[in-house]
């Protein structure tokens, strides 16, 4: 069992209690988390979007997906079949792993970290945020890289509520931002 996995059996208990929650099942948990990554002007580069991919895979610790565009956009200049952006869905063991290298070896090597913003909540549950660059995961070797490019990180949870959420990930040890929730 991973140690992320560990954390979150030892905090069910403390959530319960705190929001009143009778029926175990109803316990904010992980369900996935989503790491995706725009090409934008790199999607015409096969070269670039497969140098992605592979980093994204890498980071991820399970294979990325390459996604296609479904239409054409004239305004954005995307072509139909054109690379558009690479996604890479964790759950379960992946999932644990890549939040407990996320937030206690990824973050904290981030150059001037506050930590992550707090209005990353969309109601839902469900809590994104985005980094400007691959390079603070441990995996990445700079010289393997051909351009710097960020990725937007969605960790989705079984609540609906923000609250429950903000609670779950601060427990788990998400660094959030000082200052009103």
């Amino acid at each position: 069992m991973s140690r992320m996995k560990q954390k979150y059996n030892d905090i069910k208990s403390a959530l319960n209690e705190e929001f009143g929650i009778a029926n175990v099942m109803q316990t904010p948990k992980l369900e996935k988390i989503v790491i995706s990554v725009g090409a934008g002007e790199e999607g015409k580069d096969a070269k670039l979007i497969q140098n992605m991919a592979d980093t994204i895979s890498l980071i991820a610790g399970q294979k990325a997906n390459i996604i296609n565009a479904k239409k054409s956009v004239a305004g954005f200049k995307a072509r139909e079949g054109s690379p558009s952006g690479i996604k890479v869905t964790l759950r379960g063991a992946n999932m644990y792993n890549f939040f407990d290298k996320l937030v206690s070896i990824a973050l904290p090597r981030v150059k001037d970290f506050r930590g992550t913003p707090r209005k990353g909540f969309d109601g839902r549950g469900n809590y994104n945020f985005g980094l400007t660059e691959q390079l603070m995961f441990p995996e990445v070797i700079y010289d393997n890289i051909i351009k710097t490019h960020g990725m937007n990180i969605t960790v989705v949870t079984s609540t609906d509520d923000d609250k429950q959420a903000f609670a779950l990930l601060e427990k788990l040890g998400m660094p959030f931002a000082k200052g009103r929730n």
